[in-house]
């Protein structure tokens, strides 16, 4: 055994690891690379002073966090599409689920929720992947894809419910094409890929019809790659040719865990080790996220197997409402990251650009403000369940079992005074 690779002296750190990693176009002759220049273009523009930990050379950007466009070859015709009214609406979905999030934290600080979990920061990977999605494709979340259940036309006081206590997820998962929220940490990667073999021999892949061919994307954590069910997702999506995509949201923190004490590797590489591509995207610049998400889903749909993005972001406040993140973080870097917040980036490229007046950022702001008083106000008007509603969906039809708990539970409550 080599003793280089024993030596903690000789050992680089995960950010050599990453300055050292090859550009695409270096490694292009490789045969797993190969795949991977054939989805995002064989000589995408780095930035080779850009800092490991902003993301590193390799890091897929097209605007700076000062709202400034760089240009890039293999995303530019990826957006070439999008219009004016386009790009004015991924802000408005940036400020709007924003406002969503901030009514959803101050509820249950008031004692209206149990508990929340925050998208603070996370906006634009979320935006930018959920609207790059077609109405066929199949998206699994874990339980923070706010955003993405906003695109995905998921009334707000639908995920509401769920964090007070008063429903299981009640939206219509076909309808919507957005899976129900997933507790247990990575195992949403798993449903993902079975779903995505399904539709493989479905035979709704590579048909070449633009309303037929389905695409599934599984939404995760950087900390959920530590997780055993995401690699044995890896191994099915690779060897099947799954049409998904994984796309890890790394928000730099897995609860208490930082990056570091997770992988030695840059998350994205994880893709090589399962034979199909990897790429790392600026998860605070909605348009990268759009261009890349789309192309990864068109490879998909196409036939070409499953593709790993890894969105670099930054996750603003705590985990949950639970966590105290000044345990184990310093405010001098949430200060850095302030800096690289995706909606006032966006909102610098629009008004750089003349594409949008301050009478449109006060519009929105003030269907923010209405938003955010329609889901307070609906969330305390939510009505409890009967208890007995938990028997209900144990199984798809009665059971005996069910049926007997069910008339014993209510006739427990009615044992109370008032019948309660």
């Amino acid at each position: 055994m080599r003793s280089d690779l024993i030596t903690g002296s000789s050992n680089p750190g995960p950010d050599e690891m990453d300055k050292g990693v090859p550009t695409l176009s270096d490694v292009t002759t490789d045969e797993l690379s190969s795949s991977l220049a054939e989805v995002f273009g064989s000589n995408p523009v780095t930035d080779p002073d850009r800092p490991a930990a902003e993301g590193g050379p390799h890091m897929l950007q097209v605007l700076t966090p000062e709202g400034e466009r760089v240009p890039s070859p293999e995303l530019d015709p990826l957006l070439s599409d999008l219009s004016v009214e386009d790009l004015r609406g991924f802000y408005r979905d940036l400020v709007l689920i924003r406002r969503v999030d901030a009514e959803a934290t101050a509820l249950q600080r008031q004692g209206e929720l149990g508990i929340w979990v925050s998208l603070l920061g996370q906006e634009a990977a979320q935006v930018g992947s959920g609207r790059a999605m077609a109405p066929q494709d199949y998206a699994f979340p874990t339980y923070r894809e706010h955003g993405v259940a906003w695109c995905r036309g998921v009334d707000p006081l639908e995920l509401i419910g769920l964090f007070r206590g008063v429903n299981h997820g009640v939206w219509d998962t076909q309808k919507h094409h957005f899976h129900l929220y997933t507790i247990i940490i990575g195992a949403q990667t798993l449903h993902a890929t079975g779903y995505a073999m399904g539709v493989q021999l479905d035979g709704h892949v590579g048909t070449g019809d633009p309303h037929r061919d389905t695409a599934v994307i599984a939404y995760l954590g950087d900390g959920a790659t530590s997780q055993g069910d995401v690699s044995e997702s890896l191994v099915f999506a690779g060897v099947y040719n799954a049409p998904v995509v994984f796309f890890c949201q790394n928000n730099q923190w897995a609860i208490s865990e930082p990056n570091e004490r997770q992988s030695r590797a840059p998350i994205w590489h994880r893709a090589r080790g399962f034979g199909f591509p990897g790429i790392r995207v600026d998860g605070n610049d909605v348009l990268a996220c759009y261009a890349v998400t789309k192309r990864a889903l068109e490879a998909a749909r196409s036939g070409q197997g499953p593709t790993f993005i890894e969105a670099f972001t930054y996750r603003m406040g705590a985990h949950t409402t639970s966590d105290d993140p000044t345990k184990y973080r310093v405010s001098a870097e949430v200060e850095v990251w302030k800096h690289r917040d995706p909606i006032q980036r966006l909102r610098r490229y629009l008004e750089r650009q003349g594409h949008a007046t301050s009478e449109f950022f006060e519009a929105i702001d003030a269907e923010a403000d209405e938003l955010g008083a329609s889901v307070r106000s609906r969330t305390l008007a939510l009505p409890d369940p009967p208890g007995t509603e938990m028997f209900d969906y144990v199984y798809a039809a009665e059971h005996p079992v069910m049926s007997r708990e069910r008339q014993e539970f209510a006739a427990y409550q009615a044992s109370f005074e008032g019948g309660h």
